[in-house]
């Protein structure tokens, strides 16, 4: 037992050099044996539990979502598409039910009749393609023998496409995947009737929508409201009107160049070339040309060449005279706009988000341009591009009289100088 004094403590032991040693922390402080939890930090980690708990069953919902989310995105721009229509008709007097279910017969019809159109037209060109393969084959294998001294035949490339193992499997993939293609087209109906319904609610139910959605904001906030939504429905609207306008146009170019080449299957090519080149910006055309020029290929090799040359053309003419007159009042933005948001949007949303990337830039374009403060540009030739010109004489003027300034030899300038120096 350690030595106690009288009041019945136990006596520190001195250290040998005489000082005392370290006492520990008194028993009643926070870190003793008896210390107690703050009161804040059991509600603390529940509420940050809960918190993680929200985030995770958010996440693992949204994702679960994301295909309902898509479909009513488009459904959206889909209703702010015919929104013009469907007022111009309930102003006439037509319900506006009526006016949306019209609306979308008309639209439907039209879709229907080009859809089968094209269609009847695509396969029997696609018919005629397959009848024509082996005389196309048999022109390729000639000039490629022509031109790089090799000697081909038709017969021997088919037994070997026919015993190849790429076809066996590509074959067996094709049989097995039946019911997967089968599965993707219900899918895709689904789909089409889900966003064809909330399109119709959409345009049917909008006044509505915008009374349900001003009616939780204060009236400040409602106008700026209603003013995004007009501003979304004059974009949307003029742009796929505009697009539509254009793929016309550069169908109809594109055909006439064709049937003047007698590239075969001529529709089919322009109606291609209208639809990409206008739906997939700036570099719409190119991608769109490149399959005339394949098939002009076929029949003659300068014949792609005069397809590369009319594209690259008549992709000049629609930036700087067919697009700006039709697109000054619906979605005027810049081309290097355009493309990064159609990039972002495919990026984000596939090819949805691809074919609703400008409409959306547009809309926040001209809602955000209503709100910036603009001035009156400078007249310093800069801003357009230009050098400013110096006020005084420029080099070859000062030149010249520096010139004109030189003392010939032999004369009176030189003499004097010489007498100088004598001197």
């Amino acid at each position: 037992m350690a030595p106690t004094d009288e009041t019945g403590q136990s006596t520190r032991h001195a250290s040998p050099t005489g000082t005392t040693p370290p006492t520990g922390p008194p028993p009643g402080g926070s870190a003793g044996p008896g210390a107690r939890m703050p009161r804040w930090l059991p509600r603390a980690m529940v509420l940050a539990l809960a918190l993680i708990a929200v985030f995770q069953l958010g996440s693992w919902a949204f994702h679960q979502l994301t295909g309902l989310l898509i479909n009513v995105l488009i459904a959206f721009f889909l209703a702010l598409a015919i929104e013009p229509a469907v007022s111009w008709m309930a102003g006439r007097g037509l319900r506006r039910g009526l006016a949306t279910f019209l609306v979308f017969i008309a639209v439907l019809i039209a879709a229907a009749g080009f859809v089968t159109l094209l269609g009847s037209m695509l396969a029997g060109q696609i018919v005629k393609m397959v009848e024509d393969f082996p005389d196309y084959l048999d022109s390729v294998i000639n000039w490629v023998n022509g031109h790089f001294h090799t000697e081909l035949r038709r017969v021997d490339i088919q037994e070997g496409l026919l015993r190849s193992d790429w076809l066996r499997n590509y074959v067996q993939n094709s049989a097995t995947g039946v019911l997967d293609v089968s599965a993707q087209v219900l899918g895709g109906l689904f789909q089409m009737l889900t966003v064809l319904l909330f399109s119709f609610y959409f345009a049917a139910d909008g006044p509505r929508l915008r009374r349900a959605l001003c009616s939780v904001l204060p009236p400040a906030r409602q106008a700026e409201v209603l003013r995004a939504w007009e501003i979304a429905v004059d974009k949307t609207g003029g742009y796929l009107y505009s697009r539509g306008l254009m793929a016309l146009v550069s169908g109809i170019a594109h055909y006439i160049l064709l049937e003047i080449l007698e590239v075969p299957y001529a529709p089919a090519l322009a109606v291609w070339v209208g639809l990409v080149s206008q739906f997939i910006p700036t570099i719409g055309t190119y991608l769109a040309g490149a399959l005339p020029m394949l098939i002009a290929f076929t029949v003659n090799p300068w014949y792609a060449l005069w397809v590369l040359v009319f594209v690259v053309i008549y992709q000049q003419f629609e930036n700087y005279v067919l697009q700006p007159k039709l697109t000054s009042k619906t979605v005027d933005i810049h081309p290097a706009v355009a493309f990064g948001s159609v990039v972002a949007g495919a990026a984000l949303l596939g090819a949805v988000g691809a074919l609703i990337a400008i409409p959306a830039i547009a809309t926040l374009q001209a809602f955000l341009g209503a709100y910036v403060k603009r001035y009156d540009v400078t007249d310093d030739p800069r801003v357009h591009g230009r050098r400013s010109r110096r006020t005084g004489p420029g080099t070859p003027t000062r030149l010249r009289k520096l010139w004109a300034r030189r003392p010939e030899p032999g004369g009176p300038g030189t003499e004097s100088a010489g007498k100088d120096g004598s001197s």
